[in-house]
């Protein structure tokens, strides 16, 4: 394996699979076998997930919700995949634990980093959910700020396309893909792969990220042994 310690970043919509709405279990049992698979090569992994299948933040204060009301409630639905995807990783045999960011003892134990670190030398599985904690900041920001904190090697974000393209593939047949992209590149072309503060935070301490498409099976595997597929933010 190229990395021993990652940090994964799963969008909320990766959870819909071919649902409009909600969870697909389906999803959920294939992410949790691919990772069951990538345990056995003594990885140390951790998760941080969006909630964007159940509630997003953003939108629901442009349509006139108090924005923090709304990101506590994206916070929320963030911990509620949290939980199913822990209790798909259990169910195949992956030990686990879910820290949230802020208090929520009854399903879920605190962000502490020293046990966080202890559950991935004790080859555990780490879902941090609840963002930062804090309004205004997005599930990727949570992604580097975590990864930093971890010390992770690189921060593996999953997406529904292949890598970074200079304009959105889905809209654009001649849209043309980076294999390898520097921060400053992405922020002054304000490509959007994370947000700026996601990708600033990313440069200032040096955390690789490398894009690639979920939706193709076993590229989470491939992307740890070093395959060339995705795109390389550094």
């Amino acid at each position: 394996m190229k990395y021993k310690r990652v940090l994964l970043k799963l969008s909320g919509e990766a959870f819909l699979g071919t649902r409009k709405y909600g969870i697909d279990p389906q999803f959920l049992k294939d992410i949790a076998e691919e990772i069951s698979v990538i345990k056995k090569k003594d990885i140390q992994l951790a998760i941080v997930i969006g909630g964007g299948n159940i509630f997003r933040g953003l939108s629901a204060s442009i349509n006139g919700m108090n924005r923090v009301t709304a990101d506590y409630m994206g916070m929320l639905a963030t911990i509620m995949n949290a939980l199913a995807l822990q209790d798909a990783l259990e169910s195949v045999g992956v030990a686990t634990r879910v820290q949230t960011a802020f208090e929520i003892r009854e399903v879920a134990e605190p962000f502490i980093l020293r046990r966080a670190l202890r559950h991935l030398e004790k080859n555990r599985v780490v879902i941090f959910a609840a963002g930062t904690g804090n309004p205004y900041f997005t599930t990727d920001t949570t992604a580097v700020l975590r990864a930093t904190e971890i010390g992770a090697e690189i921060i593996l974000k999953a997406t529904k396309v292949d890598g970074v393209y200079d304009k959105d593939p889905e809209k654009f047949s001649d849209a043309v893909m980076f294999k390898d992209i520097s921060y400053m590149e992405v922020l002054q072309r304000d490509l959007k792969v994370m947000d700026s503060t996601a990708i600033t935070l990313s440069k200032d301490n040096n955390i690789p990220l490398l894009v690639f498409n979920l939706g193709v099976k076993n590229n989470i595997s491939r992307v740890l042994l070093g395959d060339d597929i995705g795109t390389k933010i550094h």
